[in-house]
């Protein structure tokens, strides 16, 4: 049988505490259904018997503080809420027990923006991490040493888990159940809960808003020049020369700034405004294709599908408000 914490952070997301134990102890109840025993000892672990979660509307009564559990072999991290930077800095006091367990053999997960207090355990340095996509800037910014896998659902590396935002997390509950007790089982509780099972990308849910909270004022007007003339094909090499920057140096001081190179930028500008187009209007796809500055079907699907992970047609049929309805 494993033993799971499922952590109670002050200023949890009641859900990502919730979701996790109620799909884990029906995974419980399977295995015995089966004729086998039980898979999983879950409990919640706080650092008070009693944790306010949810921004203060809800209080969870925990069942051990981390200095009982002298062995544990997974650690869920569950979403915070609020001020990320506070939040971690208010549990800071689970970091030395979740770090000592790690050493001494336990698995540890986060969830959505779980990955923070994560992070902050130094055990995610230089190691891949999944976060949800709203607070993928302010996690580089915060964790610069950890490599932010922007549009993946779940990461795995050295008994180290994460997932992706909002619900997603349940994704990874529902791999470590088949890591743990098998396929048919995580089977069986994607059915239970209608979760759609296997899910590797979040890159069909991210809006690119790209980033503009940098001091470099001329790469923040190349960027809103971008975003002003969606229409037009631009080069790297046409706005160095308009902006009066070599083009070496434009590429560096934009790479610096927004995390994108001068391409990608374009690119994602672009395939962002097609989705909009897509998710809201009845145009044809060679028509939002055209609206947004591309004259090559090819080049412009095989670009859709790698920025969202879908094709456009996909991506109509899966956000169109229209297109659901009749279907």
């Amino acid at each position: 049988m494993k033993h799971i914490s499922i952590l109670v952070p002050e200023g949890a997301i009641l859900g990502s505490i919730e979701g996790p134990r109620q799909v884990l102890t029906e995974a419980n109840k399977y295995g015995l259904a089966q004729g086998g025993p039980a898979l999983f000892e879950v409990q919640l672990v706080g650092l008070s018997e009693t944790v306010r979660v949810a921004g203060g509307k809800y209080t969870v009564r925990t069942d051990a503080h981390p200095n009982d559990i002298d062995r544990t072999d997974l650690i869920l991290i569950p979403a915070l809420d609020g001020d990320l930077r506070q939040t971690v800095a208010a549990n800071q006091g689970f970091v030395p027990w979740i770090v000592d367990q790690h050493r001494r053999g336990a698995e540890v997960g986060s969830l959505c923006v779980g990955a923070f207090l994560l992070a902050s355990t130094g055990l995610l340095d230089g190691r891949p991490c999944a976060t949800h996509w709203m607070a993928a800037r302010e996690f580089r910014q915060s964790f610069p040493q950890v490599k932010l896998i922007e549009d993946r659902i779940i990461t795995d590396e050295a008994g180290l888990y994460s997932s992706g935002g909002a619900f997603s997390y349940l994704n990874l509950i529902l791999y470590l159940i088949e890591k743990y007790a098998g396929r048919p089982t995580a089977v069986f509780m994607a059915k239970a809960f209608q979760i759609e099972i296997d899910r590797h990308s979040q890159s069909p849910f991210i809006i690119f808003q790209g980033q503009k909270e940098h001091a470099d004022e001329t790469i923040r007007a190349v960027q809103q020049h971008i975003e002003s003339n969606v229409m037009e094909r631009h080069t790297v090499d046409e706005l160095a020369l308009q902006f009066g920057i070599g083009r070496r140096n434009l590429e560096r001081r934009f790479k610096r700034a927004t995390a994108n190179s001068v391409v990608e930028y374009i690119q994602r500008v672009k395939i962002e405004a097609a989705k909009l187009q897509l998710e809201s209007s009845r145009d044809n796809i060679n028509e939002v294709m055209y609206g947004v500055g591309y004259a090559d079907p090819k080049a412009f699907r095989q670009t859709f599908r790698k920025i969202t992970g879908l094709s456009p047609t996909d991506y109509r049929q899966k956000f169109n408000r229209a297109t659901v309805v009749s279907g």
